[in-house]
């Protein structure tokens, strides 16, 4: 299970609504922030969510509307005497913007509270053992991007009736066989195949900051369960969002339509457009979408 509360939904230039880019992916009872743009610490405040047990930063890139907020929320997180080291990970480029920033700030290689810089490159990034997140490339602009796959794995429970049927009693024999490992009872091999359904509860979510195009992503968007992704300009603006490096709605849901996502959630939202603008026209290709709101909360 992924929960996800949306902390900042516009895109550069924030409105009385929409606060700059963040996203904060709990699971497992791990606290992953995505990006973290001007304000966030006080989104954090006003959703609810708070600053426990939040000690890693994902960034898909390095302009400033998506990292902004990282000192502001340092220094209340200092003030607040926190022991934890935050892990932030992301591009070398976009680590050289934050450490720069942050020297600025109190110093090089210094900040208010115990720092550790992760250059990303393609592949895992996170294995919390009840679920991972890998990254792979995003393009977009001038940047070294990235965007990034949560998943947990389906499992397969144990089938009560045919423990029954079989006479496996209670205890470690059933542990062995859970594990996917056969067990003998009377001289009788009982092979995990015989007692257990099949897998079930997995998710995958993705989530990909500003990119330019969506070419060559499928493979790692395909068959996701939600889909977070920007859509800063509708399609009659679509030379504008070349010129920016930006996707159009209909860009971003036709990308979900073809690669069987269950659910498409738009962030990044222009203040020049409606949200029922942006809606209608994503959702006459894909219905299953819809905008994220400024503190919008969605468990898969």
């Amino acid at each position: 299970m992924f929960a996800l509360t949306f902390l900042g939904t516009s895109a550069s230039v924030p409105s009385a609504e929409r606060n700059h880019p963040a996203l904060l992916v709990e699971a497992a009872g791990k606290r992953i922030l995505v990006d973290c743009g001007e304000g966030t610490q006080r989104q954090l405040l006003r959703s609810g969510a708070g600053f426990g047990r939040l000690d890693r930063i994902l960034l898909t890139h390095g302009h400033l509307d998506h990292v902004l907020g990282i000192p502001g929320l340092f220094s209340t997180l200092g003030l607040r005497r926190s022991a934890e080291v935050m892990t932030i990970h992301a591009g070398a480029g976009t680590l050289d913007v934050v450490a720069r920033m942050l020297a600025g700030l109190w110093g090089a290689g210094r900040a208010p509270i115990p720092v550790e810089f992760v250059p990303l490159t393609k592949g895992q990034v996170v294995d919390a053992g009840e679920f991972t997140v890998d990254c792979f490339a995003v393009r977009h602009r001038d940047t070294d991007s990235f965007g990034f796959v949560f998943q947990s794995p389906a499992r397969r429970h144990l089938l009560s009736d045919r423990l029954a049927v079989l006479g496996v009693p209670d205890g470690p024999m059933r542990g062995e066989l859970a594990a996917g490992r056969p067990i003998v009872i009377a001289g009788r091999t009982i092979d995990p195949e015989d007692v257990l359904g099949p897998p079930r509860g997995g998710r995958k979510l993705v989530v990909i900051g500003d990119t330019e195009t969506s070419d060559g992503l499928s493979r790692y968007v395909a068959g996701a369960d939600l889909l977070v992704i920007e859509a800063t300009f509708l399609d009659r603006d679509a030379s504008t969002a070349r010129d920016y490096g930006h996707l159009t709605a209909t860009e971003a849901a036709s990308f979900a339509a073809a690669n069987s996502v269950k659910q498409l959630v738009l962030v990044h939202m222009s203040g020049r457009y409606q949200d029922d603008e942006v809606l209608a026209e994503a959702a006459r290709i894909f219905p299953h979408t819809r905008i994220a709101a400024d503190f919008d909360h969605i468990v898969i």
